[in-house]
């Protein structure tokens, strides 16, 4: 019996989600859902940390309100692009936790760990130099680790595999 088109269970997955040497997600897939997911963590870390600066808040009050934000951009930017594909809020919030939870986990993992250990780089405010230094090698180092995670979720279905079907 032929296989369909829109099953994953055979070697060679159909919408570019396998490659057809070895059966590997593809790094470049991985690298654009990687990209996707720290645009959105971005932009909530960097509006967490100014409000938190302005406020003059301590640096963890300030961390976990950049990290909340992170997760409400993150989800948000999923959920924007589902939402236009026609699903409702509901189903729509349902598909940006299953393809960005882990991958915005990993990521503010990693970047805020990355803060924590450069030197300095908690006390800096955002007029700084020392900020945004730490802070761009704090997105690109949460951009190495979580990219081979990706890779390895929507190798399975998972992660932005899901996000998929609606583009």
């Amino acid at each position: 019996m032929p296989q369909h088109e829109h099953t994953q269970s055979g070697p060679h997955e159909h919408h570019g989600q396998r490659e057809h040497h070895g059966g590997a997600t593809s790094w470049s897939m991985a690298a654009q859902a990687t990209l996707h997911c720290l645009t959105g963590c971005a932009i909530g870390e960097i509006v967490g940390m100014a409000i938190g600066t302005a406020l003059a808040w301590h640096n963890v009050p300030t961390m976990i309100l950049a990290i909340v934000l992170a997760f409400v951009f993150g989800y948000s930017l999923t959920m924007r692009g589902v939402l236009r594909a026609g699903l409702d809020v509901r189903s729509a919030l349902r598909v940006a936790l299953a393809a960005d939870t882990v991958s915005i986990t990993i990521m503010e993992l990693a970047d805020n760990a990355t803060i924590v250990v450069f030197p300095g780089a908690m006390d800096a405010t955002l007029s700084d130099v020392l900020f945004w230094l730490s802070l761009a090698l704090s997105f690109a180092v949460a951009f190495l680790v979580t990219t081979p995670v990706n890779r390895w979720m929507i190798g399975r279905g998972k992660g932005h595999a899901v996000v998929h079907q609606y583009h």
